[in-house]
């Protein structure tokens, strides 16, 4: 910098001298970025235990799918179904003690582990959460084999770099029929296309971000994974898609963009917007909501038997977004055309509420789902949001979602089943 002063008239130093100070400030911003993402502090573990938010629990430790140790709590499941809880960067397993109790008070089985190089974990973090699928697949591989829970019911809830590993993890596990990822934002650059939004600030700051992960790419042995949007589209893409509900902090900007763009168009990804609330924050901010939220999309999507009974704990409004799918318990049922809505509603925003008629619907077609027995029927609701809820059902059903589908004003279907129907239970009625 001296030289190339001294080799510039005094004239220009005006220019030159801001320009090496940029210079400087962006070398030392990008390379201090990728240090601390590849080189983090090892956070310990506060003292506390399941048992000081009134949880029975025992201590588990399993490998993860590149055989780091990875150290945890769990608390059993009561209903059958479980999810894994992934803590941020810079956390442990006891920073996400309050969103367990919640979820295990629902009867859900709860395993609480430290990332690597967090906590008792082995290993060396990584605050990007690149390692995140290899342990989530170690927590996945875990929950499979415990007596407690059933096959298809292992969800993911995981915060910030948590959420961001959960989504990853979906887009490479088909055993997680869930997601529930909270202040996921970003964790590659190309996760930056919602930065897009800010014109060519936005695009400058995606040019620095580039260079950052890629300085944080030669600093790690971590493999640099897919996007997040990539993974929600894999994850979304498959015969058996998984769900996921994003939730956003209203105040930060940054997330309820990232989270439309990481949702793409799917039908299967729904956002929430928590009003007033900083990152990470919806449970302490609206502890009901969230719970009323989180809970009634886990049980959509893990205990679709259970769905009914669920939006029956919050009598005081009905769930966002109704359900979009009810698992079966026969997973190689065949997958058969759907009856597609005519609905002449108008589709309205991403985060409008179901009208009252669509959500009695699918409440309705839920209940139903515990009379299932044979032959599988596939169809489509479209809820006064414009969105398709896909039911998939039983011979035993074909006649109640006929009766829900006739009688909601949102669809236009035969009131009686066809004959050709009854004679070819594998061929659902069409639309009118």
């Amino acid at each position: 910098a001296v030289v190339l002063l001294r080799s510039t008239r005094r004239r220009w130093w005006v220019v030159t001298v801001p320009l090496l100070l940029l210079c400087t400030y962006l070398s030392l911003w990008t390379i201090g970025q990728a240090v601390a993402a590849a080189y983090p502090p090892r956070p310990q573990l506060d003292g506390r235990t399941p048992a000081d938010v009134g949880l029975a629990y025992r201590d588990v430790a399993f490998p993860s799918s590149d055989g780091v140790r990875l150290e945890g709590w769990y608390v059993p499941s009561r209903n059958g179904a479980a999810v894994a809880l992934l803590h941020g960067a810079g956390s442990t397993r006891t920073g996400v003690l309050d969103e367990a109790a919640v979820l295990a008070g629902h009867g859900y089985g709860v395993l609480l582990y430290d990332a690597r190089g967090h906590g008792d974990s082995a290993g060396r973090g990584m605050d990007l959460g690149w390692y995140g699928e290899q342990d989530a697949a170690g927590a996945v591989d875990h929950l499979a084999d415990l007596p407690d829970v059933s096959p298809g019911r292992i969800g993911l809830v995981g915060l910030s770099m948590g959420g961001e590993e959960a989504i990853g993890a979906a887009g490479m596990d088909d055993r997680v029929a869930a997601v529930v990822a909270e202040g996921a934002t970003n964790r590659t650059a190309d996760d930056k296309g919602y930065l897009s939004a800010y014109g060519a600030r936005g695009e400058v700051q995606q040019w620095i971000d580039h260079l950052t992960y890629g300085v944080t790419d030669l600093l790690t042995d971590a493999p640099e994974p897919a996007s997040l949007r990539h993974a929600v589209d894999t994850a979304t893409g498959r015969s058996d898609p998984t769900a996921f509900l994003l939730v956003a902090a209203g105040g930060v900007e940054t997330e309820t963009l990232a989270a439309d763009f990481i949702g793409g168009d799917s039908t299967d990804v729904e956002v929430w917007t928590v009003p007033d609330s900083g990152h990470v924050q919806g449970l302490r901010t609206a502890p009901e909501e969230w719970e009323r939220r989180v809970v009634g999309f886990l049980d959509r999507a893990l205990l679709p038997d259970a769905a009914a009974g669920s939006a029956a704990q919050w009598p005081r409004q009905a769930p966002p977004r109704t359900a979009r799918r009810l698992r079966t318990t026969a997973s190689n049922a065949p997958t058969e055309p759907s009856i597609s809505s005519n609905s002449s509603a108008p589709t309205s925003s991403r985060h409008s509420p179901p009208s009252r008629a669509s959500t009695t619907g699918a409440r309705v077609a839920a209940t139903a789902a515990a009379w299932a027995s044979s032959t599988s029927l596939r169809c489509s609701i479209r809820t006064g949001t414009g969105r398709v809820a896909t039911i998939r059902s039983h011979s035993r059903l074909r006649r109640t979602v006929a009766w829900v589908m006739s009688h909601s004003p949102q669809c236009r279907v035969p009131r009686t089943l066809p004959q050709t129907y009854a004679a070819s239970p594998s061929r659902p009625p069409s639309a009118s």
